[in-house]
């Protein structure tokens, strides 16, 4: 989409037939009659701008609350973050009180519409239609007039005279590929020290798999889970780093938990119960620390499964009942399962190199009952878990 495309989407003329047309799901079998039509009526690239506005919408829409009013590129919707993630972090500023903050790399403004509810946002990027879309974007949640557009190099931009700064550097090279090294960023982390001096308070949205030989001593690093799926990292400096070096967060609920205390946890064979930590925990290197706070301990010091004889609920792990556990033998496992008549399974893995897809097919599995199988590693030794999802008692 070209800039001139965007503008006609927000005069009268594609105003309309985006309202018109906001009802309309498209899918593979009404796009190629729906572009036709679209092309006669206002020519191919503002037919393409339509459609494609259409498409993104709905992409959107597990996203952002306020998708079906809001502009996107395919690139910039999926390194954007979703709407509860960028409204999590804006609260950090919020509660330091910073009067201006500037978003460095803001795209079509995922965090700029939570950061400008509470501070005046200075928007940077390189792309015209990026900083259109942002300014539209943060329009569209009400806080257009706390939104300033800025369109520069950020290699080429001194510091600005903001009280904080949030940065979300390209994760991607020029062929789409994932970067993950902080080193390799656009912009990498060492541009982002040049700002520490006058902007001191930062937030820098890294990869969730960023390797922990590259985290700057100094800062807070937090992973954040959104609805069981670790999303995405953050470096804090300043102000903005709370009182902890890890930290794992888990959203809805807001959970955290943080390495604010050193936890040590005992191995032990498999008990009666089974946590398995969320992924957001283990990123943080947490799961000690969960460990502690269940009364459970590990299976393997290697492998971030959690075993305890009483089962506690807890927004940070997964609970299962075990029924049994042995060593990993095929021939075993297989009379295990025809004996209690199992026909379906679960098979998760951790530390195991076995394909589950292959293992359920040597299985021949025929049964009506269903189990969970887990296959890992107890002090060393390959071995095999029975169980099912922990259910706590109703009232």
């Amino acid at each position: 989409m070209q800039l001139s495309d965007f503008h006609f989407l927000l005069g009268d003329d594609g105003q309309a037939l985006l309202a018109e047309l906001a009802g309309v799901p498209l899918t593979a079998e009404n796009h190629l009659r729906l572009a036709s039509e679209l092309r006669q009526r206002v020519g191919p690239a503002r037919a393409q701008a339509v459609l494609e506005t259409m498409l993104l919408r709905q992409r959107a829409q597990a996203k952002f609350s306020r998708a079906g009013a809001m502009y996107f590129t395919r690139a910039a919707l999926e390194q954007a973050s979703a709407e509860p993630v960028a409204a999590h972090r804006a609260r950090r500023y919020a509660a330091a009180g910073f009067g201006t903050v500037a978003d460095l790399g803001c795209g079509i403004g995922g965090d700029a519409l939570a950061l400008a509810a509470a501070a005046d946002v200075v928007g940077v990027d390189w792309q015209p239609l990026r900083l259109a879309m942002a300014q539209e974007n943060v329009r569209v949640y009400g806080h257009e007039s706390s939104f300033q557009p800025l369109q520069a190099d950020l290699l080429a931009l001194s510091p600005l005279p903001v009280d904080a700064l949030f940065a979300d550097p390209g994760r991607r090279d020029e062929h789409g590929r994932r970067i993950f090294s902080v080193h390799e960023y656009r912009p990498p982390l060492r541009y982002l020290e040049g700002w520490r001096a006058p902007v001191p308070h930062q937030g820098v949205k890294v990869s969730p798999a960023i390797d922990y030989d590259e985290l700057p001593p100094q800062a807070e690093v937090e992973f954040i889970s959104y609805e069981g799926e670790v999303r995405e990292g953050v470096l804090w400096f300043g102000d903005l780093r709370g009182n902890a070096g890890r930290r794992a967060t888990l959203l809805p609920g807001g959970h955290s938990l943080t390495d604010d205390a050193p936890a040590t946890v005992p191995l032990t064979p498999p008990r009666r119960y089974l946590y398995e930590p969320d992924g957001a925990v283990i990123r943080a290197h947490l799961v000690e620390q969960l460990g502690a706070r269940l009364g459970a301990a590990k299976l393997d010091e290697s492998i971030a499964y959690l075993t305890a004889d009483t089962a506690r609920s807890t927004p940070f792990a997964r609970c299962f009942e075990l029924y049994d556990a042995f060593p990993f033998q095929l021939k075993r496992l297989r009379h295990y399962l025809r004996q209690r008549n199992v026909g379906q399974v679960t098979i998760k893995k951790r530390g195991s190199p076995l394909d589950p897809d292959h293992l359920r097919r040597q299985l021949r599995l025929q049964g009506e009952e269903r189990r969970i199988i887990f296959l890992t590693q107890v002090v060393g030794q390959p071995t095999v878990l029975i169980g099912d999802l922990w259910q706590p008692a109703a009232g």
